[in-house]
């Protein structure tokens, strides 16, 4: 089958591209994953709060209370409200400040991990997160006709996992003309084209503990997304670990007892959204949030829980590192 399949480095992780046969008058897959890639630049240099010249560095720095901002800017924002209001502020982009306290004002990208199964011996009392009844992000509008961003001034604003959802909807939306598309930021995957529902793709989902594979469907269309401890997860000065997912009553990592959560959608923004409140929601509010379109806990003794209308597998341990097979796709 003639498909481009690109991996590259962008937005502090890993960005891969397949793009299958384009129809008629469409650029060829090749070019059209150059133009991708080209976008993927543009939306990491305007949004990411570790480039200071960054459009949205500029708006967390700016002193007014209403700030022009561009389309991309405006968009991205959007899509952070959206998963707040629809997680009642449990996935809060106005974080900023507290990820900063816990040790992450600088990207990560390159830097290895601590182990995870050392911090979980070392975490406090495992509980499920909750809302900050400050609410900040609802002091945060879009104006899209006048082109503006509406805040109280000291409020900092993150696209985090929300903008990597968002960058590949916006892509594969761009690629209707192509027979199979998959984009995948960061684990945020989207996967569309018009061919794609006939000839789906297999995801395998890599276990956080031990990176064998701990569960694979396959999809033809939607977004899937996964969440977790092991990516970005550190020692501080003091020994004590920090991870990259608050609570944000507290402003400090979230130890829920889940360390990994996979969640389906129809867009890769909404799986993402779901897959980060489940995990912040703990073993009982994560299965009452996957249970409509189903999804994966990983808990942190390994056990991997298929919840909802997933291929039907048993649960399982794994406890033998692995790899995720060759030619699939990893989510």
């Amino acid at each position: 089958m003639n498909e481009c399949d690109v991996t590259f480095e962008a937005m502090g992780c890993e960005v891969r591209l397949i793009i299958g046969a384009p129809m008629r008058g469409q650029r060829s897959p090749a070019a059209a994953a150059e133009r991708a890639q080209e976008f993927i630049a543009r939306f990491d240099q305007t949004l990411s709060r570790f480039k200071p010249d960054s459009e949205l560095c500029a708006l967390n720095a700016d002193p007014r209370p209403i700030v022009p901002a561009s389309d991309l800017l405006r968009r991205a924002v959007h899509a952070g409200l959206w998963a707040a209001e629809q997680t009642d502020g449990l996935v809060d982009p106005t974080l900023v400040r507290e990820i900063e306290g816990v040790g992450y004002a600088r990207s990560r990208a390159g830097v290895s991990p601590a182990k995870l199964t050392e911090a979980l011996a070392l975490a406090p009392a495992r509980r499920a997160a909750r809302p900050n009844p400050e609410a900040r992000w609802r002091q945060m509008d879009v104006d899209d006709a006048q082109r503006v961003i509406t805040r109280p001034p000291g409020i900092a604003f993150d696209t985090g996992g929300s903008g990597k959802g968002l960058a590949a909807d916006m892509l594969v939306d761009s690629l209707r003309g192509y027979a199979r598309v998959v984009v995948d930021c960061g684990g945020d995957v989207r996967i569309g084209g018009f061919a794609a529902k006939a000839l789906p793709f297999e995801v395998q989902i890599e276990h956080p503990l031990t990176g064998a594979r701990a569960h694979s469907l396959r999809m033809g269309t939607g977004g899937i997304a996964t969440s977790g401890l092991n990516v970005r997860v550190w020692r501080r000065d003091d020994g004590t670990y920090a991870h990259h997912l608050l609570d944000p009553a507290t402003g400090t990592p979230a130890w829920t007892g889940i360390v990994g959560t996979t969640a389906l959608g129809e867009t890769a923004l909404e799986a993402e959204t779901t897959a980060k409140a489940a995990l912040l929601s703990g073993p009982d509010g994560a299965r009452r949030l996957l249970a409509s379109r189903g999804g994966l806990i990983v808990h942190e003794d390994g056990e991997v829980e298929v919840v909802g209308p997933l291929p039907a597998q048993p649960r399982f341990s794994i406890t033998v590192p692995g790899t995720v097979a060759e030619g699939r796709l990893a989510a």
